[in-house]
């Protein structure tokens, strides 16, 4: 009996292809409509729309994920590629593709292992960007009048804070209210940190000069938002020292190797945020005392080398009367140079006043000076004009035209004389060379291939006409054309056979070979 008999088969239902598709996707959400996997993150990738799809792993198998953006933004953790985590959501299918996947709404780390995993990558990956170097740390301010917080409103350490800052030294705090854990606590203390940083001084809300990020303790979980980059890069940017206080002695997050200065808990925060004031009194006034104290001997040292030196100074009055004593005599010893200087003074007058001679004679001396040199002009002026005279004579003798046209008789024959010597060696030179290149174009002539031609001599062309210099040059049957003086004439080579010419005498050129004679240089010895 065949095991799918024809009257069964003809009793099954026909579905179509999406008929079909939607009875599985019924089945499927119905028999898996809220699961919990576990597995390796494989595969991730973040949509344009939002949307994050993924794979999930084990040593076996794998199954498609989806997280809509709607719920993508709610994730505790974001997804990463190797991250083993565990989801919870939907089972559903894509009929588009005939595949089942997880429809995503909940992720969490498989484990504190790997959350200590991810958390040693993070740090590897931020302090290969430096921003946990020491040089970028700034020192605190030694009292800051401003205080920024940011914690929560409703914990315990905003209140710590508060009172250990009331009894060290009273502050004015700003506190920025946010969420220290869940899903949004991140996104909100980077906020806090770059809000205050965007306050700008001398506004109507003051800006801080310091700021502490604070939380209590807590389990890795609990302390996971102060681990994430947004908040890493926000303290290590932030332009106002920052004091990390998050979490007992033992917790150590990101947070506080990017901050300027961690603190083990948050009331150690605001112990290093401002000093004791009772101390700061304290130590003022010992200083004080110190100060006073220190000037007083100063001024007990002083006093002390003022006496020395007045000890060793001499008696003012003393000093006074002999100053006195001196200044008598040299007042006596002026009014004795006074009255000698003006008796000099009076007889040097005298003696000049004797020396001086009357206006009279003074005036007298000048006319007679006036009247010699006066005479002694007109007598100069008398030889100047016999002077001046006889020279124009002179000039006028060495002007008269007689000598210059003798002068030029002379020079108007010599040239005459020159002329004709001139012509006649001009016509001379000519006479000799016309005949020295009469000479030459008669040996030239001589010289050309024509006369020789008319001797008997031909010259034999190839058919491309090229001229024929050597008898091994043709070959048998070539045609070439032989010209004469009178014309041409064409011939066919029937054999050719190269000889040595022979001379004709003892000053034919046979030295030249088979190319003609009127080829080749002409030389001074031949012809004869």
């Amino acid at each position: 009996m065949p095991e799918n008999p024809p009257t069964a088969t003809q009793n099954l239902p026909e579905y179509s292809v999406s008929e079909l598709s939607r009875a599985l996707k019924r089945t499927v959400e119905d028999a898996y409509s809220y699961v919990r996997v576990r597995g390796e993150v494989s595969g991730f990738k973040r949509a344009g729309s939002g949307h994050l799809y993924m794979t999930l792993k084990d040593d076996s198998s794998v199954i498609d994920g989806v997280c809509w953006r709607g719920v993508a933004g709610r994730l505790s953790i974001q997804p990463e590629d190797g991250l083993e985590v565990i989801v919870t959501g939907k089972l559903t299918t894509y009929a588009a593709r005939s595949k089942y996947q997880l429809v995503i709404e909940s992720m969490e780390l498989a484990g504190e292992g790997a959350l200590l995993k991810l958390l040693e990558e993070r740090r590897k990956k931020l302090a290969a960007e430096g921003l946990f170097d020491e040089s970028r740390k700034r020192p605190l301010p030694f009292l800051p009048e401003v205080i920024g917080v940011v914690t929560s409103p409703s914990g315990a350490v905003i209140r710590d804070i508060l009172h250990r800052l009331a009894d060290r030294f009273p502050r004015h705090v700003l506190l920025w209210p946010v969420l220290v854990q869940g899903e949004t606590a991140a996104d909100q203390v980077a906020a806090a940190i770059e809000g205050f940083n965007r306050i700008e001084p001398g506004g109507t809300v003051p800006r801080p000069d310091l700021l502490i990020v604070a939380r209590g303790g807590g389990s890795l979980e609990d302390l996971w938002a102060f681990n994430e980059e947004a908040v890493v890069r926000a303290a290590a940017s932030s332009a106002i020292p920052l004091i990390s206080a998050v979490g007992h002695e033992t917790d150590v997050t990101l947070i506080d190797h990017a901050a300027d200065r961690r603190a083990p808990t948050p009331t150690a925060a605001a112990e290093m945020a401002v000093p004791v004031r009772t101390d700061l009194l304290a130590q003022v006034l010992d200083d004080s005392r110190r100060m006073v104290s220190g000037l007083g001997r100063l001024l007990e040292e002083q006093r002390i080398r003022v006496e020395g030196l007045a000890r060793g100074l001499p008696d003012p009055v003393a000093l006074l009367r002999s100053n006195e004593q001196r200044l008598d005599d040299l007042s006596e010893r002026l009014r004795m140079s006074v009255r000698t200087g003006e008796t000099l003074r009076r007889q040097k007058v005298e003696n000049l006043a004797a020396r001086l001679r009357s206006p009279k004679q003074l005036v007298d001396d000048a006319t007679d000076r006036l009247t010699r040199e006066s005479q002694a002009m007109t007598t100069a002026w008398s030889h100047f004009e016999r002077r001046i005279h006889d020279r124009t004579a002179q000039a006028g003798n060495r002007l008269s035209p007689v000598p210059i046209q003798r002068q030029l008789d002379i020079h108007s024959k010599a040239t005459e004389e020159l002329g004709r010597r001139s012509a006649a060696a001009v016509t001379l030179a000519i006479k000799d060379a016309s005949n020295r290149w009469s000479r030459f174009g008669d040996l030239l002539e001589s010289y050309s291939f024509e006369r020789v031609m008319e001797r008997g001599f031909a010259v034999v062309v190839d058919d491309a006409g090229n001229t024929v210099t050597a008898a091994k040059s043709l070959k048998t049957n070539d045609a070439v054309e032989m010209r004469f003086s009178d014309g041409n004439a064409h011939a066919v080579v029937t054999g050719s056979k190269a000889t040595t010419p022979t001379k004709c005498c003892s000053q034919c050129p046979a030295r030249y070979g088979s190319e003609p004679w009127y080829s080749k240089p002409i030389w001074s010895d031949w012809p004869p």
